[in-house]
């Protein structure tokens, strides 16, 4: 009886996810943007389930990379004020929620932005990560992951930079000394190696994490 049980039980969720079609793969089309840097004066990406790679990118082009199907996708668009935004869009049915995640290279965004030219860059995403390699901006960043790491090597801003993580560690180095920043810091359940409270600096920092670890150093 047990045994009959069992297998009618497996029966029926390879039945549903059949129907569901269950982390399909082959759905998943590789897509890329591109828009010139005159365009757009700060970008903001704003997704869900999606890891997020920011690069310095060889020429005068944003361009982002990323996979898209029938159910899963973005809304990408140039404001009239420049602000290039990806938001994460789905149509999916109450099946489509059964079963595993598409595999890590279609959940993966990589932005790639030209050097010290773009005014201000907005992050978030959930359940994944975030990775900032060399990139400064001349105005601000906001960084956001809710169940995710974000990392971030020689990062630079001219007025702000706000991070924060649930259940993830924030880790990186910013370019500037310590003393360039007041800095402003939050912890629950995890440590950090900045002051909670410090004053005097032009640039602000303010960086929170619940449920992880904060190691900030500046180059």
């Amino acid at each position: 009886m047990k045994r009959n049980f069992l297998i009618m039980s497996c029966l029926m969720v390879i039945s549903i996810c059949s129907l569901a079609g269950c982390a399909d793969n082959s759905q998943f089309v590789p897509l890329s943007y591109t828009a010139g840097i005159s365009e757009v004066q700060a970008i903001a990406i704003d997704v869900r389930d999606r890891q997020i790679d920011v690069s310095v990118s060889g020429d005068d082009m944003i361009r982002i990379d990323y996979s898209a199907s029938s159910k899963e996708g973005y809304e990408i668009a140039v404001s009239e004020d420049g602000v290039l935004s990806m938001s994460y869009v789905s149509n999916k049915d109450w099946t489509d929620f059964i079963g595993t995640q598409p595999s890590i290279e279609y959940r993966k965004i990589s932005l790639c932005v030209p050097a010290d030219v773009l005014g201000s860059l907005m992050l978030s995403t959930t359940n994944d990560n975030i990775t900032i390699e060399g990139l400064s901006v001349t105005d601000s960043m906001e960084i956001s992951s809710n169940g995710g790491n974000i990392s971030f090597d020689g990062i630079g801003v001219g007025k702000a930079l706000d991070i924060s993580a649930k259940n993830g560690n924030i880790r990186g180095t910013v370019i500037g000394s310590y003393d360039d920043f007041s800095i402003h810091s939050a912890v629950k359940k995890g440590n950090c190696n900045l002051p909670s409270g410090k004053d005097g600096g032009e640039k602000t920092l303010n960086v929170s994490v619940n449920n992880g670890n904060i190691s900030i150093d500046f180059v």
